[in-house]
């Protein structure tokens, strides 16, 4: 099965998550030939299996380089730590459950 994911232009091979297990050697060996592998579960696409990167590319500037680069975002004026100074709120265990299940209705 091919399916294509995140926006991707180019299609990538899919695999069960059992599919891989029982076969990953054949799995390995296509990625290694270049090849992208879609891992799904329960028919969602919940990881990718790609070759690393090499050459030029491996040392290349990271995404957040890129975007600073283009001006698509602007690093901080100041170090630190943003939530510094916040107040520390611990709510007693399953508290955010409890809420999204009253406001599903599920409550």
């Amino acid at each position: 099965m091919a399916v294509a994911t995140s926006g991707y232009n180019e299609r990538m091979a899919s695999a069960g998550i059992r599919e891989l297990k029982d076969n990953l050697s054949r799995y390995i060996r296509r990625v290694e030939a270049g090849e992208h592998v879609a891992i799904t579960a329960h028919g969602r696409t919940v990881a990718e299996l790609v070759p690393p990167r090499t050459g030029a590319s491996a040392g290349g500037p990271s995404q957040f380089d890129k975007l600073v680069a283009s001006g698509a975002i602007r690093i901080p004026i100041e170090g630190g730590d943003p939530t510094e100074g916040w107040p520390n709120i611990r709510l007693p265990k399953g508290t955010a459950a409890a809420l999204i299940d009253e406001d599903r209705g599920d409550a």
